[in-house]
């Protein structure tokens, strides 16, 4: 059993800050003592999730995914289709999420919604596939927006392509402020977070209203709603068309992340999950009014696939409101937006090490599952996210493709530690969270079925290059990426967690009504699934 383990009834700790006092007894319930201040509203979480998507910003970042693998077609039905399944697989998480509201997300929900045999090992993988995936979104979130700070330049001078130390340097100068804002502007991350809701949808009408006023050529219906052109991929039209939805799929996959707040939030049962679910719909909804006039007023793509830096969007603003300062004016909000999307991506990213580490599951564990009681932040799993990214950032040295990997890696993981939980689920019948608050009730079977179908081809088309031919340079190195990581959780298995690892806090393998968030009648909730079973008084 890890020796960082809390098991109290009670908060304990030196926090600062609001104090949920029947939260902190669920968290006890669970196998947790509350060290966090739960400083977050349900607004807050909503900012949070609204920002790591990050829509405008994501969705121009990867422009160039769909503008090679469909035109308007991918644009934009591939992001009709992709908002609809990610909205099922938010359900399907929020349905958990409601049982079980703790920092570890899937990780520990898997754990949960598993066997006592297989527990430890569940967890173990689904929380390593979740501690990647929350690493490689802050990254390409981060070194996305490295580039396209670079790209600005071009506005300017068309002809300036960044080279590879200007890109990484920029990289770890945006890494950085991230970095700082999460350490000294803690106490204001409930601000910022809604800030983010007010900037993004003020940026997306300024943006809509811009394109359609300053335009002197428009497309029309027929090219926005039905033109497909696959021409520039070498990939046969159907297959490009998944192939693209890449963009749609990197782009809507931070939802889950606002898991590792939990901790953080008054009445996270409540909250946490109502805020997956609705900042799905509405990052759905702000793709289609972003996407549109960009269709609308779209210029010519052949010089959009050949932008410097591979970041169309400032060339498309430029092109369309005829200069490069109302083109660097449209950019520099979506700049904005890249920001908040920064900041928030490795605060949950943070709060995910910090989960995974305090039950002993990854290399400095004592020190990365620990917080910092002035500062109110678990401190190392900050650095240690921010260090892993500034290291990852180095791969762009070898290929200039490095950035697309980075948002397939991210993708892919994300929607296998997604997935974990929800398959265990339906591996034991769903039993364990029929009494959910959120219940999807009789449609839940098929809801995580849509899910998992999902999820196995993503893993496929996402570990497939852009485009046709491949060379050294256009490689999709998503799938070495993950073999790496894959390898260090492997080894570090063998060396430690075999015999060390137990997993986190699991009921004993019995009837779900005992698991909590359930209504019982017994007195005591059994935690843990050591032979000499710890129990906690059940907080009413």
């Amino acid at each position: 059993m890890s020796n960082v383990r809390r098991l109290s009834a009670a908060a304990g700790g030196k926090r600062k800050g609001s104090i949920d006092h029947a939260a902190d007894a669920d968290l006890a319930n669970m196998g947790y003592e509350s060290k966090l201040p739960r400083t977050l509203s349900m607004l807050s979480i909503l900012g949070l999730s609204f920002a790591i998507m990050a829509v405008p910003y994501g969705y121009s970042t990867t422009m160039l995914i769909s503008l090679t693998n469909g035109q308007a077609v991918t644009l934009l039905w591939g992001w009709v289709l992709v908002s609809l399944i990610s909205l099922c697989i938010a359900a399907s998480l929020a349905e958990i999420c409601a049982v079980y509201p703790t920092a570890g997300g899937v990780y520990y929900w898997s754990a949960q919604l598993s066997s006592r045999e297989w527990a430890p090992l569940v967890s173990w993988v689904v929380g390593w596939l979740n501690l990647i995936g929350n690493w490689t979104v802050t990254l390409s979130i981060n070194f996305g927006g490295g580039q396209l700070i670079l790209s600005a330049i071009s506005l300017w001078d068309e002809a300036y392509v960044a080279n590879a130390w200007q890109t990484v340097l920029m990289f770890w100068a945006v890494t950085l402020v991230c970095f700082l804002v999460n350490v000294f502007g803690a106490p204001y991350l409930d601000l910022i977070n809604k800030m983010c809701i007010y900037w993004t949808g003020a940026s997306v009408l300024i943006i809509f209203v811009t394109l359609f006023a300053m335009a002197d050529n428009y497309r029309s219906g027929e090219y926005v709603f039905g033109h497909f052109d696959s021409s520039a991929s070498g990939w046969p039209a159907g297959w490009s068309f998944f192939v693209g939805l890449l963009q749609a799929a990197y782009v809507l996959t931070g939802y889950g992340l606002v898991a590792s707040m939990c901790e953080e939030v008054q009445n996270p049962a409540r909250e946490v999950p109502r805020a997956m679910v609705l900042s799905v719909a509405a990052a759905g909804l702000t793709g289609i009014f972003y996407i549109l006039p960009i269709l609308f007023t779209l210029p010519s793509v052949t010089k959009l696939l050949h932008a410097a830096n591979g970041q169309p969007i400032g060339l498309l603003f430029k092109q369309v409101t005829g200069s490069a300062g109302g083109g660097f004016g449209l950019l520099f909000l979506i700049l904005g937006i890249w920001l908040f999307a920064g900041i928030g991506a490795l605060t949950a990213s943070s709060r995910c090490a910090y989960a995974f580490a305090r039950d002993g599951a990854i290399p400095g564990y004592k020190w990365f599952g620990s917080t910092n009681d002035r500062l109110g932040i678990p401190l190392w799993g900050l650095v240690l996210s921010a260090v892993v990214n500034c290291l990852l950032g180095l791969i762009y040295f070898g290929s200039p493709a490095a950035f697309t990997s980075f948002t397939g890696v991210a993708t892919i993981n994300l929607s296998c530690a997604y997935g974990g939980p929800i398959l265990v689920s339906m591996i034991r019948g769903r039993k364990l969270v029929k009494n959910s608050s959120y219940s999807l009730g009789r449609f839940g079977f098929l809801i995580n079925g849509i899910c998992i179908v999902w999820i196995i081809f993503a893993i496929v088309i996402f570990c497939m290059p852009v485009a046709l031919p491949v060379t050294a340079a256009t490689m999709n190195y998503a799938s070495v990426v993950w073999a790496g990581f894959a390898a260090i959780s492997m080894i570090w298995y063998f060396v430690h967690g075999r015999r060390n690892f137990t997993g986190p806090p699991v009921p004993k393998d019995q009837d779900p009504t005992m698991l909590q968030g359930a209504v019982v009648d017994d007195d005591e909730r059994v935690l843990d699934a050591d032979p000499e079973m710890r129990k906690v008084p059940k907080v009413e």
